[in-house]
């Protein structure tokens, strides 16, 4: 029907705009062609007034990111050259010089849009303009870098779309001096997805850390008392356990060395691999009804014993955590009162114990990482990159 046609902008070049308010008819199909057009010349920036939309080409362009396209967009006036995240950063850096206050860059897309790419470039111009800080000679920019296969390993995950695809959101602070010098940086992280430790569904997978750990050297798959992937309840759920091009084994060993780069020591390291491993065997741990009304107990010896691990791995009592999971503290003004759960409800105990250690897990790797890049308290003022993780539409959509 003529209702459902759009009009076309006959005077729009064949290559068509570089910014997008040029267009006379601003409505979806227009604005899809205008970037397919551009797309095409390998043309991935496109302005829309201030907002610069950033097409993933799926290729590397390293002219498009080299130093001297950085001096190119020093100083220029907005607008003058063609789209280009530096120009935003340049922008941002401008403002913050000029009006004394903190800026801030929010990266948005759909999951494997390239914003955590796109984030990474934007503080190498940052650090660019800012010059160098930072300790042994290594600049803030490199020290925000180095622990992002960190993050990565235990942030990231495998989603329909996106081999790794961050599921928390991050928020990279760069902190200047009155002489719009970096004096310092710190990452700031939210919004983790804690489900998915408990809950995957084809094609996914878990956190990357799980499969690394899996994957680890003999001796430290035996010391972490871990082993095939398929025979833990957390990452069974799913048939993905592997992802193309991806080596576990090596990304394992990749991941501690960027452990020691950030100083994380090696007993610390140790802790927290006997702590992914205890999330693992946490989730083999099965219950039926117990003798009481509405009580639970462990299932079987299997589950037994893989409480005695996770009591072992966590360095805690094994029958304190047998009751945490079995059993419900109320405290009132008069006293504790314990409560029995039905399996059902234990396993959802066992669930939310796991989510939570694993967050808590988390949020320690990212303090220990800005310890170590040095935050400046007396920091002038900041630009903060905003990188959030992607969406993802599907018929059903969860949390």
């Amino acid at each position: 029907s003529l209702a459902s046609i759009y009009p076309k902008d006959t005077e729009a070049p064949p290559a068509g705009v570089d910014d997008m308010t040029k267009l006379a008819y601003l409505h979806e199909p227009g604005v899809l062609h205008n970037l397919a057009c551009r797309y095409g010349l390998n043309e991935i920036y496109t302005y829309t007034g201030n907002i610069l939309i950033a097409v993933n080409p799926f290729q590397r362009l390293p002219h498009l990111y080299d130093v001297h396209m950085m001096e190119q967009y020093k100083g220029a006036t907005f607008g003058e050259l063609s789209p280009h995240l530096f120009a935003i950063a340049d922008s941002c850096y401008r403002a913050m010089i000029n009006e004394h206050g903190s800026q801030s860059i929010l990266v948005s897309g759909e999951s494997g849009a390239g914003k955590t790419e796109t984030t990474k470039m934007l503080m190498r111009y940052l650090a660019f303009m800012g010059g160098r800080s930072g300790t042994e000679g290594r600049t803030v920019e490199q020290q925000v870098l180095e622990s992002n296969p960190v993050l990565e390993a235990f942030g990231n995950a495998k989603t329909v779309k996106n081999n790794n695809s961050s599921r928390f959101g991050k928020f990279v602070e760069i902190q200047f001096d009155k002489y719009g010098k970096i004096s310092g940086a710190a990452v700031r992280t939210y919004l983790l997805e804690r489900s998915r430790v408990c809950q995957v569904s084809d094609p996914e997978r878990n956190y990357h850390c799980f499969y690394m750990l899996c994957s680890a050297p003999p001796e430290d798959v035996k010391r972490f008392k871990v082993g095939n992937p398929r025979s833990f309840h957390y990452l069974n759920q799913t048939s993905c356990y592997e992802v193309a091009n991806v080596d576990d084994a090596r990304e394992y060993l990749e991941t501690r060395n960027a452990m020691d780069i950030v100083g994380i020591s090696q007993e610390e390291q140790d802790a927290i691999f006997r702590v992914v491993a205890a999330i693992l065997h946490l989730g083999n741990i099965n219950f039926s009804k117990g003798k009481e009304i509405d009580s639970s107990r462990l299932r079987d010896e299997k589950s037994i014993n893989h409480l005695k691990i996770v009591a072992e791995l966590l360095m805690c009592d094994e029958k304190l955590l047998e009751d945490s999971l079995c059993q419900r503290v109320i405290v009132t003004p008069d006293g504790n009162i314990t409560k029995p759960l039905d399996p059902d409800s234990a396993l959802q105990s066992r669930d939310a114990l796991a989510k939570t250690v694993y967050s808590r897990l988390f949020d320690w790797i990212v303090d220990k990482i800005n310890n170590s890049i040095g935050q400046d308290p007396d920091a002038i003022s900041i630009i903060g990159v905003l990188d959030i993780y992607g969406f993802e539409s599907f018929k059903v959509n969860r949390f």
